[in-house]
């Protein structure tokens, strides 16, 4: 994504409704430039345009959540890229900042076999790559694009794999990591118990938030890749659980 297309998702992110005209003014481009940006974020289900305006997708649909905060979002993804290697195996869950991993790899790595729950991904990155993406059965929840329940802990304890790539919507001291859905939660779970590591994907922002359901694998996480606005509070309280964190 060009420079430009990444300051028009964060003006966006501040403000969600945008005149045209004010993004030209802001951006010092003409309306024209900013109509065939606007149209390319549109066809990828990014933004909505509107008469005279461009309006961010809603964060209930995971379009709408890439695009907050999306430089930073990929950022972190890219980071995380370093740590996976040609022709690896590894699981990817669902989540914003994992499908910009999964699209990041798509110019980075070769031969790579992806396991993920998230059925947007297996979309995002299908005409992108010749990777090898196994798809795990479930109830599919249309929002999130996501498949969980029992079928996921069946189809995933036939992989063995070292690295499970996760989002969180959340971290609190008392209940580490968190997620909003109890079903999604329990995916996280099920595959984070055929991985050897567990690597958490998230802009510092989730660690002023709280999810209701505890993710209960914090003896699993070894990495967490985060922004460098992350609390030194709660960087300290993850490293004294030997948990590495890397800002970027």
């Amino acid at each position: 994504m060009t420079q430009r297309l990444c300051q028009i998702l964060e003006l966006l992110t501040d403000t969600n409704r945008m005149e045209v005209s004010l993004l030209a003014e802001k951006l010092g481009v003409s309306q024209v430039t900013v109509r065939k940006d606007l149209d390319g974020l549109e066809r990828r289900g990014i933004v909505v345009r509107e008469h005279g305006f461009a309006v961010l997708r809603s964060t209930d649909d995971i379009n709408g959540r890439i695009a907050w905060h999306y430089e930073t979002k990929k950022q972190i993804a890219v980071k995380a890229a370093e740590w996976i290697h040609d022709g690896d195996t590894i699981m990817i869950e669902s989540g914003s900042c994992c499908a910009l991993l999964a699209d990041t790899l798509t110019e980075a790595r070769k031969d790579l076999t992806i396991i993920t729950n998230s059925a947007f991904i297996a979309d995002y990155i299908r005409r992108k790559s010749g990777f090898q993406v196994i798809l795990l059965g479930g109830i599919y929840q249309q929002d999130s694009q996501v498949l969980v329940g029992p079928m996921v802990r069946q189809c995933v304890e036939n992989f063995c794999v070292d690295l499970l790539f996760i989002g969180t919507d959340g971290y609190s001291l008392r209940s580490g990591f968190t997620n909003q859905d109890q079903m999604r939660a329990q995916a996280v779970r099920d595959m984070a118990a055929q991985a050897e590591q567990v690597v958490v994907l998230t802009e510092s922002g989730k660690f002023q938030k709280h999810g209701i359901v505890p993710l209960n694998i914090t003896d699993q996480i070894r990495l967490v890749i985060t922004d460098r606005k992350a609390q030194p509070g709660i960087v300290e309280e993850l490293e004294q659980q030997h948990i590495q964190v890397v800002m970027v």
